[in-house]
């Protein structure tokens, strides 16, 4: 059994977990912030037999696209303001950044 740890953005999220619920497969749905623009994302928990991975990664390519967008910076606060940008730049956001771990033990109450 495998425990697949997708993090998407939030955009992704119900396109996700409908492709998810259509295909049988539950999830366990978290909100999570992204680090580096701290924006809001979902993280899905979602188990499964090692012979269904494939088919979820698959689903998880179709239904978290990347795409560009405009971001304003973070303005240094107490720091060096050489290297500060201060006009919004073009960055690559959405996809999915996906973690396939072992399960060693499962169970359900």
């Amino acid at each position: 059994m495998k425990l697949i740890i997708a993090v998407v953005q939030d955009k992704d999220s119900n396109r996700l977990s409908t492709a998810l619920v259509e295909n049988d497969y539950r999830a366990t749905k978290l909100s999570s912030t992204g680090g580096f623009l701290r924006a809001g994302n979902t993280t899905f928990l979602i188990g499964v037999e090692n012979e269904q991975v494939a088919d979820v990664l698959d689903i998880i390519k179709e239904n978290c696209e990347s795409r560009e967008q405009l971001v304003a910076p973070v303005s240094p606060m107490g720091g060096n303001a050489d290297s500060y940008v201060p006009y919004p730049v073009e960055v690559q956001v959405g996809g999915a950044t996906v973690f396939v771990v072992d399960v060693e033990q499962f169970e359900q109450f």
